[in-house]
């Protein structure tokens, strides 16, 4: 006889990432007991910044629920781009990249990664002089 697998409800929760920013417990390992994804919610608050980072051998596919953000990324941050709601954008595994609230709402998103650890695969990173000069005194978003 196999054993059968069970489905995983995930009600509440949530925990400051490293990288900046309040997510919702979600599903992961710990959660669910993922095996090969997460899938979190994230919020930005206003006039705030995550931290420079990637995720090491995993790629991420972002969902933009509501309000915006500007995404610095590739080599040095030198890439920009500026999501709005209703907006995906694909992190493939490896690049750095750091989101940018500059707007006056919070801004919401769906964050899904083959990292099922969800935390363990984050690799923070500096902050490049010329970035931090081109977006100012920002608060690292951490609620």
């Amino acid at each position: 006889m196999t054993d059968q697998k069970q489905c995983t409800v995930v009600r509440t929760g949530s925990y400051q990432g490293v990288q900046g920013g309040t997510f919702a417990t979600g599903i992961s390992a710990q959660s669910a007991g993922a095996q090969a994804l997460c899938l979190h919610q994230l919020v930005m608050p206003a006039g705030s910044r995550g931290r420079p980072h990637l995720h090491e051998g995993h790629e991420s596919a972002i969902f933009i629920q509501s309000g915006h953000v500007e995404v610095w990324h590739g080599p040095d941050l030198t890439e920009h781009v500026t999501l709005h709601a209703g907006d995906y954008i694909h992190i493939p595994a490896d690049t750095p990249h750091l989101p940018v609230n500059t707007g006056d709402q919070d801004m919401t998103c769906l964050v899904a990664r083959t990292d099922p650890q969800e935390q363990e695969g984050v690799r923070l990173l500096d902050l490049p002089a010329w970035l931090a000069t081109h977006i100012g005194p920002l608060t690292i978003g951490n609620g």
